[in-house]
């Protein structure tokens, strides 16, 4: 499902952000991408989402080697992928239920099937009873749920989550990464970027360990 074959990322002015990084996740397979503050879990997660392409080396989504691809395809493998960050990036002018929905709209669904989706998927992360509120009559953590919400309200293939629980209480991050367990179980790859170790410890999933853009 998700390949990278001795990768590597140089940028003009930083050097070097990834080097030679290999590493295999199959479908419905959940893992953790761990390291200190500038170690490249950022850039690895940009590399799979064409935010950045690789320097050298294949990333594969679902067979398909990225570096190969047209920007005109980009859109498509985007849909296969649900983004999840840390400031959870909600639109705060709009509903819970708008701000779940914005993918479909971009992708021109219907609107009984987009309120059908949207409702499924504030259903599966215990919100649909907030469906008209604002963002900000949230808590972080009920916020952070909505952007879950949000990038899987299209059924993606892949997650990717980066820090996504870096502004919430033990309890919270627990309880989020438990909601990544369910997607992952119904047979969605999980990839998630973490410095939380001692969250991580707690969950039995693959560590892929990123140490000044090398995986130990």
């Amino acid at each position: 499902m998700l390949t990278f074959d001795h990768v590597f990322k140089r940028y003009p002015d930083a050097g070097e952000a990834l080097s030679d990084v290999s590493f295999h996740l199959d479908k419905g397979e959940m893992a953790f991408l761990t390291g200190h503050s500038g170690a490249g879990k950022s850039t690895l997660l940009k590399l799979i989402a064409m935010i950045e392409r690789s320097t050298r080396g294949q990333v594969l989504v679902d067979g398909q080697n990225l570096l190969q691809m047209h920007d005109r395809q980009i859109p498509l493998l985007r849909r296969k992928l649900g983004l999840i960050f840390q400031d959870y990036k909600l639109l705060f002018d709009q509903t819970v239920f708008d701000n779940v929905a914005l993918p479909l709209l971009v992708a021109g669904l219907g609107r009984h099937e987009t309120a059908k989706r949207v409702r499924a998927a504030l259903d599966k992360v215990g919100l649909l009873s907030k469906e008209k509120k604002y963002p900000l009559a949230l808590s972080g953590g009920e916020q952070q749920r909505v952007g879950i919400a949000r990038a899987v309200v299209n059924k993606p293939s892949i997650i990717l989550a980066d820090e996504p629980t870096g502004n919430l209480d033990p309890e919270l991050s627990a309880e989020i990464m438990r909601l990544f367990e369910q997607f992952q179980q119904v047979g969605v790859t999980a990839l998630i970027a973490t410095h939380d170790i001692e969250l991580i410890s707690h969950f039995e999933h693959k560590v892929l360990q990123l140490e000044q853009g090398r995986l130990k």
